[in-house]
């Protein structure tokens, strides 16, 4: 990232926390069956950590109760065990760190790199006609009665990461959208500030994911900077879309991943193409683990597509 931003908390990591050690993870809400393309971002993620010889965990990112399904999070759970991809040590569950994110967003507002917002949706349509938040709530701060949401400072200044797979990525600050969300007036948590600060906690430095989270990594790195946390590596995959240019997701009815046994293997190797995996074609009889041995000896991230969108259909 550039320099310039505001200045940061000092770190609530332990001073002696293993720095050497790479871990990745694979953090899915559990909104709904896997289907192909959360296989992919899963699959990239293990064998990019497996080919490293680091260490993949699960997190199970259940901060919106009312777009989680009965057993959703367990059926993840068992479609990924199922294809092999078996993680490292315990899952980490989100609803369960809610304190966790309650104090970082106490420190964030003490210190001034967050402030408390009552903007109703039609007055940000309204005041985001300008591509980014106006700051009104923090020019004019609501009642200590008022139902807030509580907002992050986005620093006015292009930011910049480079990502792993798409290359150097710049995002002037004109079309950021300003000031984002951390706690959301309805009382849940937002995105934002819990990924942050699990990947800190988990001591996540490789984070690879599907392309539609691309450009939350400026916020991201921004709250890493306020929490002097240190920043992961990023790479991010193509996402899949269907024949109407649509991702593949529960709103547009992607069908659920199969857990037949003999579609596993076939599954599988569709999944490693499109990540740019060229297994031999004697593999596609083979077993489910001896075709991910292979896929993470010859793994390389260098062959999947620069791009952010890929068609599913005849691949």
């Amino acid at each position: 990232m550039t320099g310039g931003l505001q200045p940061c908390l000092q770190s609530r990591l332990p001073q002696d926390a293993p720095t050497l050690s790479r871990i990745g993870r694979f953090a899915p809400s559990p909104t709904g069956p896997l289907h192909f393309g959360s296989l992919l971002a899963a699959l990239a993620s293990f064998l990019d950590s497996r080919a490293s010889g680091s260490r993949w965990l699960l997190r199970i990112e259940d901060l919106d109760p009312p777009r989680e399904p009965p057993g959703a999070a367990e059926q993840i759970i068992h479609t990924l065990d199922a294809y092999g991809l078996h993680w490292d040590g315990e899952i980490a569950w989100q609803s369960r760190r809610l304190p966790l994110y309650r104090e970082i967003l106490q420190q964030l507002l003490a210190a001034g790199l967050a402030y408390r917002c009552q903007c109703s949706r039609s007055e940000l349509k309204r005041r985001q006609a300008l591509l980014r938040y106006d700051r009104h709530c923090l020019q004019h701060p609501p009642s200590a009665a008022a139902t807030c949401a509580i907002r992050a400072r986005y620093p006015d200044q292009t930011l910049s990461f480079t990502d792993r797979i798409q290359g150097v990525r710049r995002y002037p600050s004109a079309q950021s959208g300003g000031d984002f969300i951390l706690f959301r007036r309805d009382g849940l948590f937002a995105y934002q500030l819990a990924v942050v600060v699990d990947d800190a906690e988990q001591g996540v430095t490789d984070i690879v994911r599907g392309a539609d989270l691309i450009d939350e990594t400026p916020r991201q790195q921004v709250l890493q900077h306020y929490l002097h946390y240190p920043q992961p590596d990023y790479a991010h995959i193509p996402v899949v879309t269907n024949s109407s240019g649509q991702k593949l997701s529960k709103q547009t009815f992607a069908p659920a991943l199969s857990l037949e046994p003999e579609l596993i293997v076939p599954t599988l190797w569709k999944a490693l193409h499109f990540l740019g995996q060229t297994p031999p074609p004697e593999l596609r009889a083979a077993r489910r683990d001896e075709l991910l041995q292979w896929a993470i000896t010859h793994w390389d991230i260098t062959a999947i597509a620069r791009q952010t969108a890929r068609c599913q259909e005849g691949e």
